[in-house]
């Protein structure tokens, strides 16, 4: 029985969603940030947090064209509303890029 309970528990710590990077540690971290663009972009270019940016960035396209859909917009459109209300939502310490390009730390 002690057997099978830690082959259990070794798979779930060798499983690579156990220790996948999520958004909020990522932001944290400042790995990522956020975009006027509506998209999240990576700051330390390290393969883990980019593979989270594209993860992400794929799943806010399909929502960004959803909302366009039913609100007869273009995705851009929809993409650039909401990077204006994220970039305006992130957290203190979190970083956002401004309309220069530059990453900015929020304060």
């Amino acid at each position: 029985m002690k057997k099978v309970i830690w082959l259990v528990l070794l798979g779930v710590l060798l499983s690579p969603s156990a220790w996948a990077l999520s958004l909020d540690e990522a932001r944290q971290q400042g790995r990522v940030g956020e975009t006027l663009s509506g998209y999240i972009a990576a700051i330390k270019q390290d393969t883990d947090t980019l593979a989270l940016v594209a993860k992400i960035n794929q799943g806010r396209e399909q929502q960004y064209r959803q909302l366009a859909s039913r609100n007869n917009l273009s995705t851009a459109e929809v993409a650039r509303i909401a990077g204006e209300k994220l970039v305006q939502r992130a957290q203190s310490g979190e970083y956002v890029r401004g309309i220069n390009g530059q990453w900015l730390k929020k304060e």
